[in-house]
């Protein structure tokens, strides 16, 4: 990854497309749970359609994951030139604020946090991967500009609330089945999906904006769009959670919508079933 870090991006667009067509072929089990996922979410879908966008977001995760190089050893100018900030005055909009970022996991959300990592300090809770060596170069990579925390979902989300109030934005990445714990059933394309209402709850407890963020890779490098902070969030009353955490998971359709191939496909969204409910993977 180091040696290939130094190839002009489309060379290395190339082979990180050929890597992810090689993980599509002999993944197996990646590739069944894509299917799955696709299949559940676009019931309309052909079988044909189907297996052609599972190709291409293998293709995409193979870019994002052979891309990574870049954000561990490139320059910090090469960084700027390759991924773009859209809708930066949004957040400035909300300065003097608790903000919350909240980022659906699309295959470039780890050039979203390093390219805002150039701009601010930001806080956000990783997961442990598996591979020692991985892990820590994930961990280190991260955190290379800036002063920014990382924080393993065994610390909890206090010190991210901490972090939030002394003027930090917390990068969050809500959209993954993470268990029972935590969690309601709302529909993600139709659906019921163990869904966290974490980000619900973080508002309420800080009074913090939420200001969306989508990682869009293009052709010739990536786009960070910020959004406008959301209105009326969070709802009130008794099911002012409930509302919350399904106004969501329909934000990240909408997104999925505009680019179904890089959405992470390849993750058990629907691992938590509901009660009685036999599982589908």
């Amino acid at each position: 990854m180091w040696l290939l870090h130094w190839l002009p991006l489309p060379a290395l667009a190339m082979l990180g497309r050929l890597f992810g067509r090689l993980l599509h072929r002999f993944g197996r089990e990646r590739r069944h749970v894509a299917l799955t996922n696709l299949g559940l979410c676009f019931p309309q879908m052909s079988v044909a359609e189907k297996s052609a966008l599972a190709v291409r977001h293998f293709e995409a995760f193979g870019r994002s994951f052979l891309e990574r190089g870049l954000l561990w050893w490139a320059s910090a100018a090469r960084i700027r030139r390759l991924v773009r900030i859209e809708g930066r005055e949004h957040l400035d909009a909300v300065r003097g604020r608790p903000v919350i970022l909240l980022v659906p996991h699309f295959v470039g959300l780890d050039m979203g946090w390093t390219r805002l990592t150039l701009e601010l300090d930001m806080v956000s809770i990783y997961a442990n991967q598996k591979n020692l060596l991985f892990n820590a170069a994930l961990y280190r990579g991260r955190l290379r500009f800036g002063q920014s925390v990382l924080l393993s979902r065994q610390e909890g989300t206090r010190p991210a609330i901490r972090a939030m109030k002394a003027g930090q934005p917390f990068y969050y990445l809500p959209d993954m089945d993470y268990g029972e714990r935590d969690t309601i059933f709302v529909p993600f394309f139709g659906v019921p999906a163990a869904t966290i209402t974490g980000l619900s709850r973080l508002a309420r407890m800080t009074g913090a904006a939420v200001v969306p963020v989508i990682a869009r890779m293009e052709g010739d490098g990536y786009v960070v769009a910020l959004g406008p902070a959301w209105a009326d969030y969070p709802a009130p009353g008794e099911k002012g959670i409930e509302i919350d955490t399904r106004r969501m998971n329909a934000f990240i359709e909408a997104a999925v919508l505009q680019m179904p191939e890089q959405y992470f496909w390849l993750h058990k969204r629907f691992k938590t079933r509901p009660a009685g409910e036999k599982g589908v993977y």
